[in-house]
């Protein structure tokens, strides 16, 4: 009876939750970490956090035309409700889904492409691997310039090689035209970037066991069979790191629509974070543009929890 008694009196206490455990762990287990990046990190509020708040305490008021801040006035959820009800919104909207959804599935594509071949060895493999960087280090506001003169209506090297060889009467128009132009400018959009989704994968190539691929190659297992069912499994969290990292840069891609074509022609080409420009400082809108500003904000914190999801999933797993 008093056995009995004494594991009754003495019976453990209700366990926390082993995530909160984990969490708190860490935190701990951490704390001079966390003391030695304090400093930049109230840097970081201070330059970062401030401009949020005051972006959005200034997307519930409209500015006056004589940009005096003090005469501004507060007229509540106005300038989302006058960025929801608009035409034009809507159209820049369906631009900018199309622009970060091709300008992402192209580049991830071709940069799996191009790290598949470069992952083999032949010779000149490293030369091959330095002139695909090119496209990435390069300036966007060189690469722009220079791609609007390839593509100038007149006197662009594309136009001139089509009517050289025979594909067309005339040169064609490819930044004056509504239909051609979005198209465009994702093609030279995925050629500045698909060298970071190689970079990115060739390195997601090194974790894939060779001992396996032999094993699949011995069992008679072709080139497509080894490469989803051994490659590809290996490539799913870096896989998804560089979408999420290419959805990023997309919707905040700015550089090369405005340098090529500031949004035009009509609007054909303008994408959320040209038309906050626009309404900032050409229309000097900043009540509008701030509340244009908070909506992409949102935007982007969905996909950096995803992002961030992604990256401790893997320590996750480990610690479990």
């Amino acid at each position: 009876m008093s056995t009995s008694t004494e594991q009754v009196k003495f019976a453990p206490a209700k366990a926390i939750p082993s995530n909160r455990t984990s969490i708190f762990r860490r935190i701990i287990d951490h704390r001079n970490d966390y003391l030695y990046v304090a400093p930049a990190l109230l840097v970081m509020m201070f330059v970062i956090a401030y401009p949020i708040y005051y972006t959005i305490e200034l997307s519930f008021f409209r500015t006056p035309a004589n940009l005096q801040m003090k005469d501004k006035v507060f007229v509540g959820l106005d300038n989302y409700v006058t960025i929801l009800s608009s035409s034009a919104v809507h159209q820049v909207t369906v631009n900018t889904l199309i622009w970060t959804f091709f300008s992402t599935l192209l580049a991830f594509a071709l940069g799996l492409c191009a790290a598949l071949s470069l992952h083999r060895e032949f010779h000149g493999r490293g030369f091959l691997r330095a002139v695909l960087l090119v496209p990435y280090v390069i300036s966007a506001v060189s690469a722009s310039y220079v791609w609007k003169w390839l593509y100038h209506s007149d006197f662009g090297v594309i136009g001139a090689l089509a009517v050289e060889i025979g594909l067309t009467d005339h040169p064609i128009n490819f930044l004056d035209n509504l239909d051609s132009v979005l198209p465009s400018l994702i093609v030279v959009n995925v050629w500045k970037e698909f060298s970071f989704a190689m970079v990115m994968l060739l390195a997601g190539l090194q974790t894939v066991p060779e001992q396996v691929l032999r094993a699949a190659r011995v069992d008679g297992a072709n080139s497509w069979q080894r490469f989803w069912h051994v490659t590809f499994p290996h490539l799913k969290n870096v896989s998804m790191v560089t979408v999420l990292l290419l959805m990023v840069n997309n919707f905040n891609s700015f550089i090369i629509p405005w340098v090529m074509t500031g949004g035009g022609p009509i609007g054909a080409s303008d994408i959320w974070i040209t038309q906050i420009y626009d309404l900032a400082f050409v229309r000097q809108r900043y009540g509008v543009a701030s509340a244009y500003a908070v909506i992409l904000f949102i935007v982007m914190m969905t996909l950096g929890y995803f992002y961030v999801r992604a990256l401790t999933r893997g320590d996750d797993a480990r610690s479990e």
